[in-house]
C-alpha cells in the first residue's frame, strides 16, 4: 500500500473503516479523532478465514512501531505459549479448538 493510499484513505475514509493489505490478517484502520488527537491510521492484526475476512470482531491494534516491538517481545515470550495452553486445559471446550474431540477413534 502506497503512502498516497494512506493519505486519502486517512483524509476520506470513514471512522473505524478497514482496508485489507497483501498480507493475511493485516489491516489498516482509521482511528477517529478525538478532542485532543487528529484521526489517525493504525494497523490491526486479526486472523482470517478461507475468504480473507476477519475472524475476530476486534483485533490488536497497533499505533506505532515500539508498540508493535512491545507486543513482538511479549508474543515471542514461551511463557506466553505455556500459559496459553494451560488455559486450554483448564477452559471448558468451546467447539473452535484445533484439539481432536475425546470421542473420535484414530485408526
Amino acid at each position: 500500500m502506497s503512502e498516497e493510499k494512506l493519505s486519502t484513505f486517512l483524509e476520506e475514509g470513514a471512522d473505524w473503516a478497514k482496508v485489507k493489505t497483501t498480507v493475511p490478517g493485516v489491516f489498516v484502520m482509521k482511528m477517529p479523532g478525538t478532542k485532543s488527537r487528529a484521526p489517525s491510521l493504525s494497523v490491526e492484526i486479526n486472523p482470517v478465514d478461507a475468504g480473507g475476512s476477519p475472524t475476530k470482531r476486534r483485533g490488536l491494534i497497533i499505533r506505532t512501531v515500539d508498540e508493535f516491538l512491545e507486543f513482538k517481545d511479549i508474543l515471542g515470550n514461551e511463557k506466553v505459549e505455556t500459559l496459553l495452553e494451560m488455559l486450554e486445559d483448564v477452559n471448558p471446550d468451546t467447539g473452535k479448538s484445533g484439539k481432536r474431540s475425546k470421542d473420535v477413534i484414530e485408526i
